[in-house]
């Protein structure tokens, strides 16, 4: 069977607060582990409306110390924001406090937009030193050396698994090189999957942490008692990823009974590209529309992101998605 986690961006609904988002990130959590999901990651994105897991590493915490034996981690840290040294300093703390259960995914995006990145006070240039800085952080999660003058502490000798995301070829070539698993943003960004997925499993070399390639694919899935909900609920991604092609985020919108009267031709082209690895159906349906991704890419994981505004009927789709693929 393969193994089912959750990515969530603690999401922020219309008529909701930050508090009310961060309550619902532990509760769904809560909830993942008695379903028996891998993992639960949070990702990094900064001033956005809709999004309450800017700050990853303490939303992690709070994650992790309201479970008991699920994964938790980041999917991901923008490591181009933040100095190595930092990163294995908070997540050697977070490996220190919940051994054995902390992944650090990484990426190479900003995950926000450039003037936020100017307050972020990091470089635009920052990006293109993602592969040292993977290697740096790597060095600082591993065995002190002899000759080593800096010291992540805690962070040293806890060895926290990381991972390379991506949404292109170039996450696919780095992990494969460092020999690290690899996730594959396809939940919003699938043109490249297969490609980025075949060159990462050609070109894998086994490592310290991994001796054989591992593949997270991430997915939208909505599940729901009947067809008719399940579409309806579906609604709320398609409207939040039309207001990303319009460039009016907000928080996340509640369903609506018709999505045409909400979009434009163009804009339903544009935004059913970007959900090409999207699903909804009953827990009868769901499995089988699945299955066809999961041969195509052979994925050894599925990453499962589920935007719906009600908090209930989110964890009621995570619930009913598990049963179904048992």
């Amino acid at each position: 069977m393969i193994k089912l986690s959750v990515l969530d961006l603690a999401y922020i609904g219309e008529g909701f607060s930050p508090a009310d988002a961060l309550t619902n990130a532990l509760d769904l959590a809560q909830h993942a582990e008695a379903a028996g999901f891998t993992r639960f990651w949070l990702a990094e994105h900064h001033n956005l409306a809709g999004i309450a897991s800017a700050a990853t590493a303490v939303c992690i915490c709070h994650v992790a110390g309201g479970t008991e034996t699920i994964r938790v981690g980041a999917g991901g840290i923008m490591l181009p924001n933040h100095s190595p040294m930092v990163i294995a300093e908070q997540f050697g703390t977070l490996a220190t406090l919940f051994p054995g259960r902390i992944d650090l995914g990484l990426g190479r995006a900003p995950g926000t937009d450039q003037h936020t990145l100017q307050a972020l006070r990091r470089d635009p240039r920052s990006s293109e030193y993602f592969p040292q800085d993977v290697v740096e952080l790597q060095t600082l999660l591993g065995p002190p050396q002899e000759s080593q003058l800096i010291h992540a502490i805690p962070g040293e000798g806890t060895n926290v698994p990381l991972w390379i995301l991506g949404s292109s070829l170039y996450g696919a070539q780095l992990a494969a090189m460092l020999g690290l698993p690899y996730a594959f943003a396809s939940h919003f960004a699938p043109q490249a999957l297969n490609d980025a997925i075949s060159i990462y499993r050609d070109r894998f070399e086994p490592s310290a942490q991994l001796t054989k390639p591992h593949v997270m694919v991430g997915c939208n899935v909505i599940v729901a008692d009947t067809e008719d909900e399940a579409r309806k609920l579906f609604t709320t991604p398609q409207q939040q990823s039309t207001r990303m092609v319009r460039g009016t985020r907000g928080q996340l919108p509640p369903p609506v009974d018709d999505i045409e009267g909400f979009w434009s031709p163009l804009e339903k082209e544009q935004v059913s590209s970007m959900l090409a690895c999207s699903f909804y159906g009953s827990p009868t349906t769901i499995k089988e529309k699945l299955a066809p991704l999961i041969e195509a890419t052979g994925a050894d994981e599925l990453m499962v992101a589920a935007a719906i505004w009600d908090h209930k009927a989110r964890v009621r789709s995570f619930e009913l998605l598990a049963q179904a693929m048992d």
